[in-house]
């Protein structure tokens, strides 16, 4: 679908320089306490910004950003995604919600692997994060694969577990683990025999992104596909083996294992099996689906062997690479979203991160398309991620994201200009507050840098966030209290947080205009404000703009 060139604003011109967007992701606004490592670190650059006159906070979670309810967290793949199409569009919680409310989840490729392992009797094999955190699956959906498939005849199950710890309460994995050993349990009658057969933390099996290390699926592979791993007879005698060492470790790190049934054996994934990744995000779930269906050109690792099943995702994760070939439920692509409406009016545009969240300012932000609008007009770099736990370098590659953002802004060649600094984020994560203090005063090295670039190109900078997590680093009680463990330590938070974002504008190109008073105001009115900040009028079918002309 071609679109039409923007309109020329009536009474906002476009700057001398670039508009550069910086989004440092995963930094919300917090309580500014002791947990806070926004309010802890020191950062001037982010203060002054965040004082200034033409500085607000946007709602970044729920329902604003397309999710099901306001108790839904946001997310970095919903944030870009909402930033970047100028209006609020359901995500994928709402989509598989909507999909199972209505059993159109249960047409189509369903169909096609029920016939077939009720007719052959063979495996149906689970894959995916044992969470209800909402952001990569719902825990809720593996429940209502299980109970279909039993009311449909299908006799043999195996479930393959990522544990969170992530964007649930860290440690939680044999809680949620327990839950599941229920369900399965409750269906393990009349012939059905539904197991758990093989897990692991998400940071170490299946769930890597961007191709940033693929041993990591490896891994899941291994586990999944041969069987191969440290044997146990139960997920709560592997979590305790993972832990005799460190008590501290992360359910997101717990090493892969595999169960044995009560014969002693273990599973395996083998010819005539169907398997189904029920993850609705794609960024983790792409280099899966690539190692069960890619042929001979596949290069990720040595598979060794490749069963002939029947794959299905639970979305469409990446429509412009067609992965996976078959899935359950149908993504929305964004139409009209900034950069197809900015390349379509000739605008040039520059996107950079590093490997953790390049896709996020390429795919997610471009309405969950790969490639680009115009390959003369726009320019992607990514900056390769260290492959370690990010708490042990938790600068990451804040300085490097910089030198990028520099070198495009001093060429001059770019009209627009959109970079992520993932260190807020992808060390917040850890729920280590040290570290995340140490992430967020390297981003502010990097924004200090940044600003005087864009002032020497008489440019206008934007700063903002996809969701809140740095910003609050302990679990709370329902009244906001921390929360702390028997033997006093505060509970750490892994997870992200429904606090607002922030969003701030420095303009150098002596132009004049002011905040305008929306409430409420979330990540959707984000594009249309850029598009005013290029000096174009915002399409009609976007939210407001957060500006007017003073």
């Amino acid at each position: 679908m071609r679109h039409s060139k923007l309109t020329p604003h009536s009474h906002i011109q476009k700057p001398d320089g670039p508009v550069v967007l910086l989004i440092i992701d995963g930094v919300g606004i917090g309580r500014r306490d002791e947990y806070d490592a926004l309010y802890l670190a020191r950062t001037p650059t982010l203060d002054s910004l965040f004082q200034g006159p033409l500085y607000r906070t946007l709602s970044a979670h729920g329902t604003a950003v397309g999710l099901p309810s306001d108790a839904d967290l946001g997310g970095s793949e919903v944030g870009h995604n909402v930033m970047g199409a100028g209006r609020v569009i359901d995500q994928g919680p709402t989509l598989v919600d909507n999909a199972f409310a209505n059993d159109s989840v249960f047409n189509g490729d369903w169909c096609t692997i029920r016939d077939q392992l009720v007719t052959s009797g063979n495996t149906l094999h689970l894959i995916g994060l044992l969470s209800d955190g909402g952001i990569h699956s719902n825990q809720q959906h593996l429940f209502k694969l299980i109970d279909r498939a039993a009311k449909e005849g299908i006799a043999r199950i195996r479930v393959h577990v990522l544990f969170d710890g992530r964007d649930v309460p860290d440690f939680t994995a044999a809680d949620y683990a327990s839950e599941l050993e229920n369900v399965l349990k409750s269906h393990r009658k009349d012939g059905r025999d539904y197991r758990i057969a093989s897990g692991g933390g998400r940071m170490v099996s299946v769930m890597d992104r961007y191709n940033a290390d693929w041993s990591i699926v490896k891994t899941g592979w291994d586990t999944i596909v041969h069987g191969e791993g440290p044997q146990f007879s139960s997920v709560v005698d592997a979590i305790a083996n993972a832990r005799t060492d460190n008590d501290d470790l992360s359910d997101q790190y717990l090493p892969a294992f595999v169960i044995l049934d009560d014969e002693g054996n273990v599973s395996t994934v083998d010819d005539g099996d169907a398997v189904i990744l029920f993850n609705f995000r794609g960024d983790r779930a792409v280099e899966m689906c690539m190692a069960f269906e890619s042929g001979s050109e596949f290069e990720g690792f040595d598979r060794r062997r490749v069963p002939d099943v029947i794959f299905a995702g639970m979305m469409l994760y990446d429509g412009d690479l067609g992965v996976p070939a078959r899935y359950l439920v149908t993504p929305m692509k964004t139409e009209g979203c900034l950069s197809e409406l900015l390349a379509a009016s000739g605008v040039s545009q520059f996107a950079c991160a590093e490997t953790q969240k390049f896709g996020h300012v390429t795919y997610f932000w471009n309405g969950n398309r790969s490639g680009k609008f115009d390959e003369t007009l726009e320019e992607y770099v990514e900056i390769a991620s260290d492959r370690c736990p990010f708490e042990q370098k938790p600068w990451m590659k804040a300085g490097e994201t910089a030198d990028t953002l520099i070198d495009a802004i001093e060429t001059g060649r770019y009209q627009f200009i959109r970079a992520n600094f993932a260190g807020g984020d992808m060390v917040g994560h850890s729920g280590r507050l040290l570290p995340t203090i140490v992430a967020l005063e390297s981003i502010e090295l990097s924004v200090a840098r940044v600003v005087d670039a864009v002032r020497k190109a008489r440019g206008c900078l934007v700063v903002t966030a996809d969701h809140g997590n740095a910003e609050d680093m302990v679990e709370r009680d329902k009244s906001g209290k921390p929360l702390f463990d028997d033997d006093g330590r505060p509970r750490r938070r892994t997870a992200h947080s429904l606090n607002p974002v922030p969003f701030a504008i420095a303009d150098f190109s002596n132009r004049t205009f002011k905040l305008r008073p929306i409430d409420p105001a979330g990540l959707g009115n984000i594009a249309p404000t850029l598009a005013e900040l290029l000096g174009f009028k915002a399409p009609g079918n976007y939210t407001d703009s957060l500006i007017e002309s003073a």
